[in-house]
Parts: C-alpha cells; structure tokens; sequence
C-alpha cells in the first residue's frame, strides 16, 4: 500500500492504494474503495455501478460518439475518464479538486498525461462548472463526488445540479452514482427534478453494493423499450459493456 500525506494548506484525506492481484483499488484514507482498475484491463470499467454511469449511450446514435464532450465530476480511480477518452474516443475532461489523487492515477491507474483530447483540471468542481464558457458544452457529464467517508454526495443541491444541467448540449446527459441510504436517495433525486424536472430523470435499481445510478436529461425524451434495447446491443457488442441488460432495470422515475 502507498500512502500519499494531506496536503498543508487544504485539509484533505490521504490518498492510498491497494492491491488484492488482479484488481487496484483507490481509497481515501478509510477501507472504503473510491475506484478500482483491472491490472491487466486498465481501460475497461471494473466496477458494475462505473458501467451505469455510461448509460447516456442508450440516448444517442452511437456513430455520434467520438465527436461528442465528455467531463467528469470526481476523477476517483480515473476510470470514467479513461474509458472516454481511451475506448470511446471522446473529447474528455475531469475536475478533481485534490492533487494527490490526479497524482496518484498517473502513477498506479494508467491515467494518460494531458494532451489535445484529454485535461484533468485541479479545481472545486462546484466553482469551476460556473465559470463562463461551460454552458452548453457537454454531452455526457458524470457526477461521482464523495469524500472519504462516502456518506453522502458532496455536492447535492438543487442549484448545483442547475449548474450542471447548464453544462449540456440539448441531448446531453448526466449521470449521478448515489451511494447510501434510501431517505438520502430520495432526497437527491427531488433536488434533480426540480433541477431537471421529474420527466427527464431515470434511474437503475440499485446495485449489490448500494450505488444507485440516476440519469438525467437536458431534454426529457421517452426512447421505446426496444429503441433501448437495439441500442444497448449495439453498446455492448462495440464497447463490452455488459449493456443488453441494463434496460430491464433501467426505467424512468415517472411514469407517464
């Protein structure tokens, strides 16, 4: 295990990895995993609740793909970003607000140097969304931010989800991991709907380990069960995502 110190000035958790042989997990100075990466697949997503968070594909033309924004909120283990930006080919971006874990997914998670298509940005995410020349820019926006005892969203208003949704293009998505009880669940997803409004939220079932993927749209659109099921075939045949299956837990919040 390496361990990566606070920094002096802004107190945050110390960064640390571990190993157990074919899987690398980041934490933040407790046992919870905040990311992981299969050693021999450092590209793919290992965690069932990361693969979720790519549910934004069911809602475009995958042809589209490579030309569309990806940005991440939270790099954790890097993995959302590097499947962007390695297996999509998206244009990609991460706000990660502590410098050891930028630093420690360069060292120990493939995380790639940056470059034209790819920045990892040192920044507050809540502060650095709302600087001009976001609006309307993103495509797919994953929102993954938890400290280091992974109770609740950091950031879980209304008005940053509002920030948010100012981010997307007209078709864009974003993608939440709620992690933890039911009543906070609930009480997030009523701040996204008064963000979103209630007809552009779907959610899946929560996984095994607790994390509920919620998905909202800039432009609430009600894809047929076998649009979504055409799609998801296509997702997974061309980018091994285990998608033909998402469809069947994946439903709108509302049902009109």
């Amino acid at each position: 295990m390496t361990t990566h110190k606070k920094n002096d000035s802004v107190e945050l958790p110390e960064v640390s990895v571990s190993d157990d042989g074919e899987v690398r997990h980041l934490h933040l100075g407790t046992p919870w995993i905040q990311g992981s990466m299969r050693l021999k697949e450092p590209f793919a997503l290992e965690l069932e609740y990361v693969q979720r968070m790519m549910a934004w594909l069911l809602f475009v033309d995958p042809a589209s793909v490579t030309k569309r924004y990806a940005v991440q909120l939270g790099l954790g283990a890097g993995a959302i970003t590097k499947f962007c930006h390695k297996k999509l080919r998206m244009q990609t971006t991460a706000i990660e607000l502590n410098p050891q874990v930028i630093a420690v997914c360069h060292s120990w998670f493939k995380l790639p140097p940056n470059g034209p298509r790819l920045q990892v940005v040192l920044a507050d995410a809540a502060e650095e969304i709302r600087r001009p020349g976001w609006e309307d820019q993103v495509d797919a926006l994953a929102v993954d931010l938890y400290d280091h005892d992974a109770a609740a969203p950091v950031l879980d208003s209304a008005e940053f989800y509002a920030d948010c949704r100012a981010l997307l293009t007209e078709d864009g998505c974003m993608t939440v991991n709620l992690f933890g009880r039911s009543s906070s669940y609930e009480k997030s997803l009523a701040k996204m709907a008064q963000a979103f409004g209630e007809d552009a939220l779907w959610a899946f079932k929560p996984t095994r380990e607790g994390n509920t993927v919620v998905l909202a749209q800039r432009t609430p659109s009600r894809p047929a069960r076998a649009v979504l099921d055409e799609r998801a075939q296509m997702i997974q045949s061309r980018w091994d995502l285990p998608a033909a299956k998402w469809p069947r837990g994946f439903k709108p919040v509302v049902k009109r």
